[in-house]
């Protein structure tokens, strides 16, 4: 599954790994019941709601997308901790070569298994990962019904306050 990245980035989303539908389509939250894309406009990071075909848009508002982990799967429960561990040490050396301003790891569990963080909670981290400040945001798949378009899209809506302030 191709990135959608740049240098210079203000925030780097990474997914937890490719669904079906993304590995087949090409299209980063590709599934029809995923909410980034309603999340991402309704937060104010998106002037208007993009499909997934319009991904490469995202660089022209100094956003990108890429994943933790690189394999597909149906779910990412089915991913394995080595997988996730190792996706963090790529994602940290991505992220050094591409000096995003943000990092939002959009899973909290996917966060907290690949950086070794068993403790953290949405929001803002202390750490930092490759030089950049890190957010863990709410994952928008379908399945994670406990976190709402409207309270994902506050928490995401943070994160824009903070990249949009120096």
């Amino acid at each position: 599954m191709p990135d959608v990245v740049a240098s210079g980035l203000s925030v780097l989303f990474s997914g937890i790994n490719p669904g079906l539908m993304t590995a087949a389509t090409g299209h980063h939250f590709a599934r029809p019941g995923n909410r980034f894309w309603p999340v991402l406009h309704l937060s104010g990071f998106t002037p208007r709601l993009l499909k997934p075909a319009e991904q490469e848009e995202l660089l022209s508002y100094g956003l990108g997308i890429t994943n933790v982990v690189a394999r597909a799967t149906a779910r990412a429960d089915e991913l394995r901790a080595e997988e996730f561990r190792e996706g963090g040490r790529v994602l940290e050396e991505k992220v050094a070569r591409l000096a995003p301003r943000w990092l939002a790891v959009v899973g909290i569990t996917a966060y907290r298994t690949a950086f070794g963080e068993p403790r953290a909670q949405i929001g803002p981290q202390e750490r930092t990962v490759g030089g950049a400040r890190v957010w863990a945001l709410p994952n928008p798949s379908g399945l994670n019904a406990h976190w709402t378009a409207a309270t994902m899209a506050q928490e995401y809506g943070r994160l824009r306050a903070a990249a949009s302030s120096p």
